[in-house]
């Protein structure tokens, strides 16, 4: 995954002109990740901008550069870090071009590697993706795989909204195939990565793998799992989504964040009320605790597992 970013950042920087990648140590470095290993050298210091270590001045900077017609991709550099940047992101980004009565719009990406699974210390696994979707004016998105994080990207830094892109880290690493000969599926569109007929698991990034490896174990007992990456937090495909209810008749929804007010309460709600006559048995959800996020240690206490997964399947299909 982290390849397929660079190869979209690449992508953008020499498509068009007034793209700029801006972030903690992204030039000379590479970032934390190697996200941006070599733009620097290739792209120079006007185009691939190492920042001071201030989020607020990050994104104001991108806002300002925005206006004046360029196309900034901005790195936070890890999750629990952009809540200094929260009040410029929610406050003007998102709300200028309603503020402008549709005059201003401001193309600013801005790419958060978010979630636990690395054994990081404090404020570096947190999952901050419904704050963002719950912002109107937002475009929220997450890859699950190297291919969805190429298009995806490229489909971001094109759009002329703002967008957050959040990036699994625990997927980093993670191999795919690159398909650039066909056309990529559209940013906002759900994808079923696995049918089945049982039940409908849905998840987005990090918990996409966990769903199809619990599908895989249920299919040794007999069950029929559909797995649906919802690819896209906000706006959401729900028709995709009320289609495979439709045919499976139940759902369990597994995301990293809380539980409490999490992405899949809104998730549970719209599809009780769009699936009522179809579901038999509640929507279900399996994320983290109501607490804070805890020491690498023990995350694996916190983390949605094929356990926990399997445990929410097995109480929807005995409902």
């Amino acid at each position: 995954m982290v390849q397929a970013l660079n190869d979209a950042l690449r992508f953008a920087l020499e498509e068009n002109p007034r793209t700029l990648v801006m972030g903690e140590d992204v030039g000379r470095l590479g970032g934390v990740f190697r996200v941006t290993e070599h733009l620097h050298k290739d792209f120079g210091d006007e185009r691939v901008v190492d920042t001071p270590l201030a989020e607020s001045g990050i994104v104001g900077t991108a806002i300002g550069l925005a206006l004046r017609g360029f196309r900034p991709v901005l790195e936070i550099q890890f999750d629990g870090f952009v809540y200094p940047a929260f009040d410029q992101i929610v406050s003007q980004l998102a709300k200028m071009h309603a503020r402008s009565l549709g005059h201003i719009r401001l193309p600013v990406t801005v790419r958060i590697p978010y979630a636990g699974g690395i054994g990081a210390v404090e404020h570096h696994s947190e999952s901050p993706e419904t704050y963002f979707a719950h912002t109107a004016g937002l475009r929220v998105v997450s890859p699950a795989d190297a291919n969805d994080a190429y298009w995806m990207l490229r489909q971001s830094i094109a759009s002329d909204d703002p967008v957050i892109f959040l990036e699994p880290k625990r997927r980093y690493w993670d191999k795919a195939e690159l398909d650039t000969s066909a056309a990529p599926r559209g940013l906002h569109e759900a994808a079923v990565v696995r049918p089945g007929r049982d039940l409908t698991l849905i998840a987005y990034g990090p918990t996409v793998k966990v769903c199809l490896e619990a599908a895989a174990a249920a299919a040794d007992e007999g069950r029929s799992l559909e797995v649906v990456d919802l690819r896209s937090l906000s706006p959401v495909d729900f028709g995709t989504l009320q289609r495979s209810i439709e045919r499976t008749h139940r759902a369990v929804v597994v995301h990293e964040a809380p539980v409490f007010l999490g992405l899949g309460a809104e998730l549970a709600a719209r599809l009780h009320e769009r699936c009522f006559y179809s579901l038999e048995a509640p929507v279900l959800r399996v994320g983290g605790f109501h607490a804070p996020y805890p020491p690498s240690r023990v995350e694996g206490a916190y983390l949605p597992d094929l356990d926990r997964v399997l445990h929410a399947v097995d109480r929807a299909i005995e409902h």
